[in-house]
């Protein structure tokens, strides 16, 4: 045994530091490492590049309403109607989905204020199976607007979904024409529908309620269209426009009313709802 193997052996094994796992972020955009800390404490967007990143109901119900806010109760609707499987049953699928979201489908609604202007708030989480609209995403939605109508107040909706649930079949492209009442019965009771779109908003809920709103907002560089870029290349046999899909360009072409940073959107909608719920106007 060489001196340099005994002194080495004679020396204090250190244990491996533990580091814990989330103390950082990678920007998808930028592919910069931020402290997880200072991510979250920007709302989740990048402090370098402002890239928006993708936030479920809870975050969006504790940065925009005020405290005291209570959640409208989960809906309840048939959990495989058509008895669907794939490489795994769909039951299977929605209990894996459910174990890591707090909320039992992608659709939570809740009532409160935004600076102290009543409404009833409603988001979708593209983490709960990216988003997808089922039966149950269209139950949440017409109690959303139904506790609204009741309330009278207005009904705010932030999208996020990858298009309607395969799963579902029929019955997901059903929850189009259902929302789309519920939304007629809104607009009848005078009360106002604002949309807050956020990457990505594809498919059937870009055809439905995602743009039926008295106000389209957006968030920077949030992904909107109905199908994808690619199948719209392909069908049109040209180059598509840079930025194509992008909040700013639907909001250069008249889709979308205004792109709203994350940390103005509670001043902004606040201003919007007094404008649109005042009393005095006649």
């Amino acid at each position: 045994m060489s001196w340099i193997t005994k002194v080495r052996n004679s020396l204090a094994t250190l244990g491996k530091r533990d580091t814990p796992d989330n103390l950082w972020t990678k920007c998808p955009r930028c592919q910069e490492m931020v402290f997880t800390r200072a991510w979250e404490e920007n709302l989740s967007v990048c402090p370098r590049c402002g890239h928006h990143g993708r936030i479920g109901a809870n975050a969006r119900f504790g940065q925009l309403l005020d405290p005291g806010f209570t959640l409208l109760p989960p809906v309840s609707v048939p959990e495989n109607p058509l008895n669907f499987r794939d490489s795994k049953k769909y039951s299977d699928r929605l209990k894996a989905a459910r174990a890591s979201n707090p909320h039992p489908d992608a659709l939570a609604a809740a009532e409160g204020a935004i600076d102290g202007e009543p409404v009833v708030l409603a988001v979708q989480d593209f983490a709960f199976m990216g988003g997808s609209m089922g039966m149950a995403v269209g139950e949440a939605f017409v109690r959303a607007a139904e506790h609204a109508i009741e309330r009278k107040c207005a009904l705010v909706m932030f999208t996020a979904a990858g298009g309607a649930r395969m799963q579902e079949g029929i019955l997901s492209l059903m929850q189009m024409p259902k929302t789309t009442v519920a939304l007629r019965r809104l607009s009848r009771a005078g009360l106002p529908y604002i949309v807050v779109l956020t990457d990505p908003t594809t498919g059937g809920v870009t055809a439905s309620y995602a743009m039926l709103g008295d106000v389209h907002l957006a968030e920077p560089g949030a992904l909107i269209g109905f199908a994808g870029q690619r199948v719209i290349r392909d069908t049109i046999r040209e180059k598509l426009p840079e930025g194509f899909q992008r909040a700013e360009y639907l909001h250069e072409h008249g889709m979308v009313d205004q792109v709203v940073p994350r940390a103005e959107l509670k001043a902004t909608l606040a201003r919007l709802l007094n404008y649109l719920t005042r009393k005095d106007v006649a």
